[in-house]
């Protein structure tokens, strides 16, 4: 019985981060309250302190499994650059753009990562130096490190790409901003 308990936690636990990660992603961290939260995971309140201490601690799962999920994403891609150039095509589709719930909690939640403090931003800041690390040993096989720079760019230019595009209300403009996104993207793979 104890051993089901605790698997049990373990799996309630779970489905918490992964439908808070979708819930931060679609209305934000500050714009999603503890009730909201539990009640996506079919949860009452009550039950979430006996699985995080805070609100923060949640936050700060969610981001490292996020970007998990993010990182293992790359091993269902073509080896090499193509894969890369695969990724950065569905990173800044309108799906993508157009779905921020099931996408990247970069470009989603950014900004408010920025204002955490302790464990969100040591979550963030591994899950990102993995991401990197994927991106430069795609762009550079021989020696990852030489393409470091290369793939901080990478990063940072798809990331700001898709949160522009989010924060068009002309869908023609938005949709203008995507396209130069991906070509700019993969001139810079190349």
């Amino acid at each position: 019985m104890a051993r089901y308990t605790k698997e049990h936690k373990q799996v309630t636990r779970q489905r918490i981060i992964e439908r808070a990660g979708r819930r931060f992603k679609q209305d934000g961290i500050d714009g999603s309250g503890i009730s909201t939260l539990m009640s996506d995971a079919g949860l009452t309140n009550g039950a979430f302190y006996a699985h995080f201490t805070s609100k923060d601690d949640l936050v700060s799962h969610v981001i490292a499994q996020e970007l998990r999920t993010q990182i293992e994403r790359y091993g269902t891609l073509r080896p090499g650059r193509e894969g890369l150039e695969d990724f950065v095509r569905e990173y800044l589709s309108p799906a993508h753009r157009d779905h921020p719930g099931l996408g990247c909690p970069s470009a989603a939640l950014l900004d408010e990562v920025g204002r955490c403090e302790g464990a969100t931003k040591q979550a963030y800041t591994d899950g990102a130096r993995a991401i990197l690390d994927e991106m430069a040993a795609r762009l550079a096989p021989e020696d990852p490190r030489s393409a470091y720079g290369k793939a901080l760019g990478l990063y940072t230019m798809i990331v700001g790409t898709m949160q522009l595009s989010r924060a068009l209300s002309d869908p023609k403009f938005s949709d203008e901003v995507l396209e130069q996104g991906i070509e700019n993207a993969l001139t810079f793979i190349r």
